[in-house]
């Protein structure tokens, strides 16, 4: 992909009161999820009870960026006008380290996304704003003794 995700015309995310913050570390780069402090589960979307025991004691930390990819898609027809210069790409459903599965950009690789592929976290800029994107972690080259 060649195309400027900066420069595309799409819509923003829908900020509230309740997203907020994990909107603010998006645009510092950062990937914030909640953890319940009562039973110590990661929690996904963003919501005011946990799903896991129903407590109301949420806190935002910082996720370490780390994934795999459970499922994928290569996007041709987008459903926003604005995405057209980029297509296709590619979004996935990254399961965290830390549990919570998000849906996400997936930016382009050396080889084409394979689900159980591990990811990173690499925040992205995509029409004026920096959104939590992810990237395929390249498996490391072996170097042959001559």
């Amino acid at each position: 992909m060649s195309v400027d995700l900066n420069a595309l015309k799409t819509a923003g995310p829908t900020i509230t009161a309740l997203t907020a913050p994990f909107w603010n570390a998006a645009a510092e780069g950062r990937l914030t999820i909640q953890r319940c402090e009562d039973c110590g589960e990661a929690v996904f979307y963003p919501r005011p009870i946990c799903p896991h025991c129903w407590s109301k004691r949420l806190v935002w930390q910082d996720a370490s960026g780390k994934g795999r990819l459970k499922s994928f898609s290569e996007v041709h027809k987008p459903g926003h006008p604005g995405w057209l210069p980029a297509a296709p790409y590619v979004v996935g459903l990254i399961e965290l380290a830390e549990g919570p599965t998000m849906l996400s950009f997936i930016q382009p690789g050396a080889r084409p996304p394979q689900v159980g592929d591990a990811l990173l976290l690499a925040p992205t800029a995509i029409g004026g704003r920096v959104l939590p994107a992810f990237k395929s972690v390249e498996p490391a080259t072996e170097e042959k003794p001559e």
